[in-house]
């Protein structure tokens, strides 16, 4: 028993290891393929979005975000909620940065060109579990629609 606990602590105490990076990598992943999935049929200007996304918030060479979208895709259809995800991103982002997050979700669903309700509805969940404030999610919204050009 003293072991275990020992472990639990060592687990807590210890530097953040490269898988941890994989798994913010994918929980934000998750997010943006949700948004791209919301409508029934996915168009390539979205995936685009979510692929762009991806590259410019981490360092990831072509196959590694394939990779993490292909991995993203299989995680969303198989989760029974957000909260598993946001989770992460509430423990390792700032709050800038969750609102970024939104912000390239709304990136995701304006790419093409059209607003869907149910990308609406996926968003407006999401930065409610992150604890992005109205006012955040509506500038974040405004930004990437005029980033559009909508």
């Amino acid at each position: 028993m003293l072991r275990s606990l020992r472990d639990l602590f060592d687990a807590f105490t210890q530097p953040a290891r490269p898988a941890d990076e994989h798994t913010l990598e994918l929980a934000t992943a998750v997010l943006l393929v949700e948004v791209m999935r919301a409508q029934p049929e996915i168009s390539a200007a979205e995936r685009d979005a979510v692929i762009a996304a991806l590259r410019a918030k981490f360092s990831l060479a072509d196959d590694e975000l394939a990779r993490l979208v292909e991995l993203a895709e299989a995680a969303a259809r198989t989760a029974s909620d957000f909260h598993q995800f946001t989770s992460v991103i509430n423990d390792r982002f700032s709050q800038p940065q969750k609102i970024r997050i939104v912000e390239m979700m709304w990136e995701v669903a304006y790419a093409d060109g059209q607003l869907d309700a149910h990308e609406n509805h996926v968003i407006a969940r999401v930065a409610g579990l992150l604890h992005v404030t109205h006012g955040e999610y509506i500038a974040a919204k405004l930004r990437a629609k005029d980033s559009a050009g909508l």
